[in-house]
């Protein structure tokens, strides 16, 4: 028999200490012989290294260097070729034998790079290297021999570089401001002139496909080098091509409404990968937050289900077949599976090699989350996740409190993945809304496209729209509604607060945006141009940014507010959250300000986050609870 007891009170199983323990899986891949396995944890503030040779035990590979890129918001970290893993630690890279020894730098201690590649020969490793002023497509040699050069470098971004099996042609993506790379990026193809005493330079170079309106993402030559394969959003969704390398012509290979490509927030993301054999391709590809892994049969086009039993599973990423066999390797989760590496052979159950959590919470603890929509101002129908409350004990008496959450990005999107932070809630007796507003992606360039110069506007419209759908569905208490949101997330909590004030009892600040005119200016390269097209360019559309920058009407805000801040963010540094904390000290709104040591743009080390989430706990009790 259940226990009555209020929502919000109940027991979890889930715990802050939970939270601050678990691993973040962030990338797996082969070895060229198909033996080796490797993959990167994070482990609080640290990048380790794990390999896990077939028939054996799993091991760190790196000790006291913590591997981490750092180009942008960082990715590509590592790679592993004939034995040997190449890794980026503070800017550099390393190398190490996975048969033991210590690791040593193969280049200088200057800028930093990301998305390595090796050649089929062990001789070169292609990069994207930053200084974070220029970027460029780099080349050194695997022994640390020879200065590294820059071969490309007209462009401002570059992502996701690679070989071709003759070792002779390589292949890459570009962007310029002002587009971010899922606003349009091009292909280049290139030839090396390897026949010198140092480096390879390059030749004939060409772009390929893509533009400033249409999107590629990861190239990948086939096994036996007859094409390129890519995907492009030409159509209006991520749909996968190959281009004959012989013709110079490309063809569709899937078509429809499912997403294969990421948005290149980072480096060294795989959604597809070649079979050994290079007969087929083995991709996952994404409706909604759904994500279904396919194989497609380049001889006959057919597209069929990945033949690996793969229940409870939904979300895949970091996809990476075998070069040996018909085995992939991957990230895999589902709304109440953790992060797990996995393998799956054709027909078999996957094989797990690596939990990211303990996995001890009972099943009857997880809350399973229901695509819902909802319509916003027009009619526009909104998307997104809703987790009930759920736990074994206890049962609640009228309607939940609710947490609104908004995503980053804003080009983002919450999927059917493991969300840690929703079931901390769901457990405690909470239901959780997680908003895929206008502008979010997964749901094709069109929906995606529609918070262009919208800012501010639409993605709070949705927001507010999505409270209002919880109370009018019965599905949470109006009075307890909190809005909860990091980054550009952090940006709608606030612009909520202004526009909306008495709409939520609460809301939870990570690091937003208070100051549109500051973010343009002191941001990261990578976003530099990034308000252009979500909210104008400056100086004509300066109206715009103090129209919607919530300093300037930070006196609309009344409801009490818990704000999060990392002391060394580059992103939104820390001052965005002072400007917004000295208006609501200045006018004595209740309200909660934590800045975090050593954090930068989220939260890594294990003592901040279990400080974060004993912090919003007791604030939500507080403010909601018992207010």
């Amino acid at each position: 028999m259940k226990e009555e007891r209020s929502y919000g009170m109940w027991d979890s199983p889930i715990t802050p200490v939970q939270l601050a323990l678990g691993l973040r899986l962030s990338d797996v891949m082969w070895d060229s012989d198909g033996e080796t396995l490797v993959w990167l944890e994070g482990r609080s503030d640290r990048g380790v290294l794990v390999a896990k040779r077939r028939g054996e035990a799993a091991r760190d590979l790196t000790a006291e260097l913590s591997v981490r890129a750092r180009v942008g918001y960082g990715g590509g970290d590592f790679t592993v070729s004939s034995g040997i893993v190449y890794f980026v630690s503070s800017g550099r890279i390393y190398r190490q034998a996975l048969a033991g020894g210590e690791a040593r730098p193969i280049t200088p201690p200057f800028g930093d790079a990301a998305s390595l590649a090796v050649s089929p020969d062990g001789r070169f490793i292609i990069y994207v290297h930053s200084d974070g002023k220029d970027d460029a497509i780099a080349i050194c040699d695997t022994e640390g021999k020879h200065w590294p050069q820059r071969i490309a470098t007209a462009s401002d971004f570059y992502m996701h570089p690679c070989w071709h099996p003759d070792g002779k042609r390589i292949a890459w993506i570009s962007w310029d401001h002002p587009n971010m790379p899922w606003d349009g990026t091009v292909l280049h193809l290139a030839t090396l002139d390897v026949d010198r005493a140092d480096l390879p330079a390059l030749r004939d170079e060409e772009g390929i496909a893509g533009g400033k309106s249409v999107a590629i993402f990861q190239p990948q030559f086939s096994p036996e080098g007859k094409g390129l394969a890519y995907v492009s959003d030409e159509t209006g969704y991520g749909n996968l091509m190959l281009y004959d390398l012989e013709h110079g012509a490309s063809r569709a290979l899937t078509s429809g409404e499912e997403e294969i490509a990421q948005p290149g927030w980072v480096q060294g993301e795989r959604t597809f990968g070649f079979t050994h054999d290079g007969a087929a391709i083995v991709y996952r590809g994404r409706t909604g937050g759904q994500d279904t892994l396919c194989r497609i049969d380049l001889a006959t086009g057919a597209v069929e289900p990945f033949a690996g039993q793969l229940d409870g599973y939904l979300l895949f990423s970091q996809i990476s077949p075998s070069p040996s066999e018909d085995v992939v390797a991957m990230i895999a989760q589902g709304p109440t599976v953790p992060p797990r590496i996995v393998t799956c052979a054709s027909g078999s159950h996957p094989r797990i090699h690596r939990f990211s959590t303990t996995e001890t919470i009972p099943q009857g603890d997880l809350s399973v989350p229901e695509q819902v929509t909802w319509e916003s101002s027009g009619g526009e129908v909104v998307h997104g996740l809703y987790y009930p409350p759920r736990n074994e004990a206890f049962v609640g008496r009228g309607l939940p409190p609710a947490i609104v959450q908004v995503h980053g990005g804003p080009t983002s999107q919450y999927t059917l993945g493991y969300s840690a932070q929703a079931q901390f809630f769901t457990s405690r007796g909470y239901a959780v809304l997680q908003v895929n507003h206008r502008g979010s992606t997964g749901y094709g360039r069109e929906y995606r496209e529609a918070l262009k110069g919208n800012w501010g506007i639409v993605d709070v419209e949705d927001t507010a729209a999505g409270a209002r759908f919880l109370s009018e569905s019965k599905r949470a208490d109006a009075n307890r509604l909190v809005v909860m949101g990091g980054s550009a997330g952090g940006y709608t909590v606030l612009r909520c607060l202004t526009e909306h004030p008495g709409l939520f009892r609460a809301a939870l600040c990570l690091y937003g945006v208070s100051d549109l005119f500051r973010l343009a200016l002191e941001t990261h390269k990578f976003e530099a141009h990034y308000t252009d097209s979500l909210v104008g360019q400056l100086p004509e559309a300066s109206s715009a940014y103090r129209e919607r920058s919530p300093i300037y009407s930070a006196d609309r805000i009344v409801d009490p507010i818990a704000i999060f801040q990392g002391e060394e963010d580059r992103v939104v540094p820390k001052e965005q959250s002072e400007l917004i904390v000295e208006s609501l000290r200045r006018r004595g709104i209740k309200h909660e300000y934590h800045l975090y040591p050593g954090e930068g743009h989220g939260f890594r080390r294990t003592e901040t986050i279990e400080a974060f989430y004993r912090d919003v706990e007791r604030f939500l009790r507080e403010n909601v609870l018992f207010a």
